[in-house]
């Protein structure tokens, strides 16, 4: 084969698309679920799939994600969303050869989402289902959820992410059910506490309480400005690691 002049020496690249896939968690009724749409289009046509869509020409990535995000499921830029990894194997696609990059994304308790355009239906599934395999996804979004989900359990470890997924103002009681949900395991509440509270720049309190049915008032919360959790709160069996 020749290879032009111009080229460099190198054959010239295969062409191929680009997409951005959201994977957006909430907690609804203490349960972890993620927000899938019915797809409307071939390939997978009637397959619940990771809402998403092509990044437009001269649209960033960041852009093209909030797009979609406000698109396909009618929710609004106030979510927590981090790029989460590229997916490119030449197969996962059978149009042709796409190249995804899948963004995380959580909020507490987000309302029942609107579908877009090429969809029929968005709605919150349970994840666990979903990442067994019991639930079958189009394309290689189960291999994303996956890996999501586990990159939002170590963020809990590390960071104070856990407070976005808490409508403010909060109790630790509410923040100790994120962290159960999401690492599915339960912790130990005053080990929890002592954590959390002796934790620089985690929790701010508001000087309210909230009064339970029965029991004592609890303190209310908001996010503190700390990203980092010093030390973090690592996941041990049933328990935070002392």
């Amino acid at each position: 084969m020749r290879v032009s002049e111009n080229s460099g020496g190198r054959r010239p690249a295969d062409p191929a698309a680009v997409t951005v896939d959201l994977v957006i968690f909430t907690i609804r009724g203490d349960e972890l679920r993620v927000l899938l749409v019915e797809r409307g289009n071939a390939p997978y046509r009637g397959r619940l799939a990771l809402p998403g869509g092509y990044v437009r020409p001269g649209e960033g990535l960041d852009e093209a994600a909030r797009r979609e995000l406000a698109e396909e499921t009618g929710l609004d830029g106030r979510l927590h969303l981090e790029q989460l990894r590229a997916y490119g194997d030449p197969d996962r696609d059978p149009r042709g050869r796409v190249v995804t990059v899948a963004y995380l994304a959580f909020g507490p308790d987000l309302p029942v989402p609107v579908a877009g355009s090429d969809a029929r239906a968005a709605r919150w599934e349970a994840v666990e289902p979903l990442v067994s395999g019991t639930t079958p996804l189009a394309f290689d979004h189960a291999d994303i959820l996956r890996d999501a989900l586990e990159r939002a359990r170590a963020r809990l470890e590390y960071t104070t992410v856990a407070a976005a997924f808490c409508a403010e103002p909060f109790t630790v009681a509410d923040l100790r059910k994120v962290y159960e949900v999401v690492w599915g395991a339960p912790l130990d509440p005053s080990n929890f506490r002592r954590k959390v509270t002796r934790a620089e720049g985690f929790l701010e309190p508001t000087g309210g309480r909230r009064v339970p049915e029965a029991g004592r008032p609890a303190a209310l919360y908001r996010r503190g400005p700390a990203k980092a959790l010093s030390p973090p709160l690592l996941r041990s069996g049933d328990q935070v690691s002392r």
